[in-house]
């Protein structure tokens, strides 16, 4: 993902989760993928680099507020190249929601190994304005 530092592209990598993150109880090696998050006026949208992670080893969980992103690479799935570049392993983040989200309305689409999440802002809290009326 790329980040905006004195107009200027940088590429953040991927970097691998420490055992110091805590306890896995997933096999093999795990990364933690970047991640942009940028919000407008009605939602805030999460961009996340997971390269060579297919639909099908996608997992996105929504529980007590807590929104996670599981994914797997799998050997021979992508190609050597690719694989040397990126690893192959597994894919985890998580993020806790506030009570502006509309976790109803949370949608997900994966394309070129980049997960695109939609989080809705709530209506209730949504800025509106207000009519004001002639009497």
């Amino acid at each position: 993902m790329s980040e905006e530092k004195n107009n200027k592209l940088s590429v953040a990598d991927k970097k691998e989760i420490e055992k110091s993150d805590g306890e896995h109880t997933k096999t093999g090696v795990q990364y933690s993928p970047a991640v942009d998050i940028y919000e407008t006026e009605n939602s805030i949208t999460l961009l996340a680099d997971l390269p060579g992670v297919k639909k099908e080893n996608l997992d996105i969980n929504v529980e007590d507020k807590q929104l996670t992103i599981t994914g797997l690479v799998e050997t021979g799935l992508i190609g050597n190249e690719i694989e040397k570049e990126y690893g192959i392993g597994g894919f985890t983040r998580s993020f806790k929601l506030g009570d502006s989200i509309d976790l109803s309305k949370i949608s997900a689409s994966l394309e070129d190994g980049v997960l695109t999440l939609l989080l809705p802002k709530a209506e209730k809290l949504k800025a509106r304005k207000i009519e004001v009326r002639a009497s």
